[in-house]
């Protein structure tokens, strides 16, 4: 059976204007394939690094305290950047009536955090550089529950 999340999610990720075609088998995967299911994982991943946080007791610091400039990585400077498209994103989709572009963005954030995931620890050894990577997180989460909430979708945090 398909969710109404799935529902919603392909047919947003087309322009008013072109023809849905609605792919019922990619609609129902649990997997990487699935669009809605690869954005609403991010999302999820993101809470359970919060989690995973809290129960390793990381000693979160003052916004002001954080050591962003621990943020070297080529994958994190690409994150940093996509985050901060964001506002102008959603201002544009809202002008122009386009709530697919919002589901592209979020589809393209969630490629880059998974492969960010892959490759990176958010919790090391090293307070400084955990402090940071947990600040990109949280600001990626923020972004994909304000993200799926605009479209009218859920973000999940456990899947």
């Amino acid at each position: 059976e398909v969710g109404p999340d799935a529902l919603r999610f392909f047919f947003l990720m087309r322009k008013p204007d072109s023809q849905l075609e609605f792919d019922l088998e990619l609609a129902i995967k649990e997997s990487q394939e699935n669009p809605v299911y690869y954005v609403q994982y991010a999302h999820a991943r993101l809470c359970s690094i919060d989690r995973q946080a809290a129960a390793k007791k990381v000693q979160p610091m003052l916004p002001d305290q954080v050591p962003l400039e621990r943020l070297q990585e080529p994958e994190e400077y690409r994150l940093l950047k996509t985050l901060a498209d964001y506002p102008a994103l959603v201002a544009g989709a809202a002008e122009g009536l386009a709530p697919h572009r919002i589901i592209f963005y979020l589809l393209d954030l969630a490629g880059l955090f998974h492969s960010y995931y892959n490759k990176h620890k958010v919790i090391t050894d090293d307070p400084g550089l955990t402090a940071a990577r947990l600040r990109l997180c949280r600001a990626m989460k923020i972004v994909f529950r304000n993200g799926l909430h605009l479209v009218g979708l859920n973000a999940p945090e456990k899947m």
